[in-house]
């Protein structure tokens, strides 16, 4: 379990003096082979951009060659002060993907030393702006989303898991997570059968599947309406990308204090921790190859839909 993680973090987010720096520390002592922190600044603030390598014993890293998993906390802050006081509802996708590397890293440290490498990439923003949205306002970010793209979605990432809060809808209507189908290159392809075995071992229950409309796959910014932004990593990349959708049975909004469930936020960490396990040694695929290699055949791209189109 990762809840000693969960709580251990969630003191460290649930201040306005929350930043990149307080965690380095932590993480390189706990086993991280390294922490990159970069202060961003954008038109309505900055945020600290967090990097993590847990190196893999046969990651590319080290020369190796198994795949690396990306595991991208998507937020736009962790609090919007000083509007509201408070860890917002929106911070869980940073506390799920830092809890998820902190594990990983006391793994590593202890012997338990995957094959591939993992990445977890997020940003710590305790005072982001909100913005109106339906049918529950959302949480904005300092900075725009290409540049957070640009600073989370890394080249070294064969797949990635995208961790987010989804509470502000009408479609997802369950206490817990959620995953999507996998997202690649302007596809929506099936979901991944091995990522719904993970999923069932990790909550003891059928696995939850929320809905994508063509929309949420496309960049924000092109005047559409978007689900949310965790899909969005799936337009700065042509790996494959799977949301993983922290859900509630009612519409939550982001900028909510108090609304954070440690139940949920562990599973969806745990998830990805046990995703990470079987991916670098070749166990768990995101999506099928042949049948992939088969559509681009039968239809040709789709990386219009990554782009703002005409």
């Amino acid at each position: 379990m990762l809840l000693r993680q969960i709580l251990e973090l969630f003191d460290y987010l649930d201040t306005p003096a929350a930043n990149g720096g307080t965690l380095t520390a932590l993480l390189k002592e706990r086993g991280a082979a390294e922490v990159t922190v970069e202060t961003v600044t954008g038109e309505e603030g900055d945020t600290d951009c967090v990097t993590i390598l847990i190196k893999g014993s046969e990651g590319k890293s080290s020369g190796g060659n198994a795949p690396t998993l990306g595991i991208i906390g998507r937020l736009g802050g962790l609090g919007a002060r000083p509007e509201v006081t408070g860890f917002v509802s929106d911070g869980d996708g940073a506390l799920a993907a830092l809890a998820a590397g902190l594990k990983l890293a006391e793994m590593n440290k202890n012997g338990d030393v995957l094959k591939g490498d993992v990445l977890i990439a997020t940003h710590i923003c305790p005072d982001a702006p909100t913005q109106e949205h339906f049918p529950v306002p959302f949480m904005g970010s300092p900075i725009d989303m290409t540049t957070n793209n640009e600073k989370e979605v890394l080249p070294e990432m064969d797949a990635i898991l995208s961790i987010d809060t989804t509470k502000g809808n009408r479609v997802i209507n369950v206490n817990g997570f959620a995953i999507s189908p996998t997202i690649k290159e302007g596809y929506i392809l099936e979901v991944s059968n091995d990522l719904m075995d993970v999923m069932t071992r990790v909550t003891g229950k059928l696995p939850a599947i929320f809905p994508v409309a063509q929309q949420d796959i496309t960049p924000y910014g092109n005047d559409l309406h978007h689900l949310n932004s965790i899909l969005q990593p799936a337009t700065a990349t042509n790996v494959p990308v799977v949301g993983v959708a922290i859900t509630t049975e009612q519409p939550v909004a982001g900028c909510a204090t108090g609304a954070s469930h440690f139940q949920d936020v562990e599973a969806a960490a745990r998830f990805a921790v046990e995703v990470a396990k079987g991916y670098g040694n070749g166990q768990i695929s995101f999506y099928d190859e042949k049948e992939f290699q088969h559509l681009l055949k039968l239809y040709g791209p789709m990386n219009v839909f990554q782009t703002f189109g005409k």
